[in-house]
């Protein structure tokens, strides 16, 4: 699918969508998009930690349902509303899934970025703006 032009709501839905199968296999974890012009550029899943006991690798519990998916697609589209003035930095989504009475909660964390080398203006040194007596 080519998302060039495509809204930042429509790219966060594909990158929920491609991310899927992932967010079936997961107990907790973060899903990182990292945007740039408001397109999004690299997006992953960082999973929390599997359990191990003695030494073995445990993972008794599964991760979300599809109709939990879904909903935390539809919560991470909505989310975008509270996005506000800039075009370039991360979304980060950080879920996890109770196991005691299968529900799963998520937050959403937004985090501007700026790069001076961008800049109009260029710093030229002390001597140049000093004040004269």
């Amino acid at each position: 699918m080519n998302l060039e032009g495509a809204s930042l709501a429509r790219q966060v839905d594909y990158v929920f969508r491609q991310l899927e199968d992932e967010l079936k296999d997961a107990i907790a974890g973060t899903v990182t998009i990292q945007v740039r012009n408001n397109a999004i550029g690299k997006f992953g899943m960082r999973h929390h930690p599997i359990e191990s006991r003695n030494g073995l690798l445990h993972n008794e519990r599964s991760g979300m349902t599809t109709d939990q998916v879904l909903a935390f697609r539809q919560m991470a589209v909505d989310a975008l509303k509270y996005k506000r003035n800039w075009t370039h930095g991360e979304i980060i989504y950080d879920f996890a899934v109770r196991p005691t009475n299968n529900t799963w909660s998520a937050s959403v964390q937004f985090e501007s970025n700026y790069n001076t080398a961008n800049w109009m203006f260029r710093y030229h040194g002390k001597n140049q703006y000093r004040e004269s007596n």
